[in-house]
């Protein structure tokens, strides 16, 4: 597995992680869930149901984004028959803590778990999607690999096999600091992934380069796999330059794989 503990330097968290203290009240059909993944540390999360039948999406989202950045999006998802749950990280929102690679993957498991619990204490189906919007497609293809037996797919956004390599392109890293076998092994836990899997990209995208896109769905070890590239689209405007071609392939995907 990865070793993300040699990524969990100060250099490389202020350059990927914008954690934001916003937090604002719950909309009136959502409610809010805090999630103990350490001690003194709770991480919330904010789940938006739309019926006790639908399928569940377990959202992970971007960098520089919070749970209620979702109060106005969730409805789309919504509109398509599906609920979905979007969890902060360290430091972000009203959440403990300050996030680093390590922690961000420990979390993750963390609150699978808590939602599971969530969901079959208050009747809800528990039919399971992972989806992962750029940084959160780390904790996505974490779950994907160690879960697939409570996990029905896979959703990567504007995502990466290897966050190095994107640190490389926008020339965060440097040269002289070394991580011998990294991508190679973060290639091999994408390798593990035997679940439907969905991935979605912006052709011009600047960010994340649409290779990392082409590369994580060739490796990818399910051959149920789809690779939808929008023309275009960059980093943060995927959904709104595709936004048919985005969540028809979302709802198809997730209809197919039931």
């Amino acid at each position: 597995m990865p070793d993300y503990s040699l990524l969990d330097k100060p250099i490389f968290l202020k350059l990927i992680f914008y954690p934001r203290k916003d937090f604002t009240a719950c909309p009136e059909n959502a409610f809010d869930l805090p999630v103990q993944v350490d001690q003194n540390v709770l991480i919330y999360c904010r789940f938006y149901p739309g019926d006790l039948t639908w399928p569940w999406i377990i959202y992970f989202h971007g960098n520089g984004e919070v749970v209620s950045d979702y109060d106005d999006l969730a409805p789309l998802y919504n509109q398509l028959g599906l609920n979905i749950v979007v969890a902060d990280y360290r430091g972000y929102g009203a959440s403990d803590g300050k996030p680093s690679f390590t922690n961000l993957l420990k979390d993750a498991k963390s609150i699978f778990a808590a939602v599971i619990e969530q969901l079959s204490a208050r009747g809800y189906k528990r039919e399971l999607w992972v989806m992962g919007r750029s940084l959160g497609s780390l904790s996505a293809l974490e779950l994907a690999c160690h879960y697939p037996e409570k996990i029905k797919g896979m959703i990567i956004e504007s995502g990466f096999a290897d966050v190095s390599k994107v640190m490389k392109h926008l020339e965060h890293l440097p040269e002289e600091i070394k991580l011998p076998g990294f991508n190679q092994e973060c290639l091999d836990l994408v390798g593990r992934i035997t679940i439907p899997a969905l991935v979605l990209h912006g052709q011009d995208d600047d960010i994340v380069p649409v290779q990392e896109a082409k590369t994580l769905f060739e490796y990818l070890g399910t051959p149920r796999k789809k690779l939808l590239l929008i023309p275009g689209a960059g980093h943060n405007d995927l959904m709104y330059t595709g936004f048919r071609q985005y969540f028809k392939a979302i709802q198809e995907f997730i209809n197919e794989s039931s």
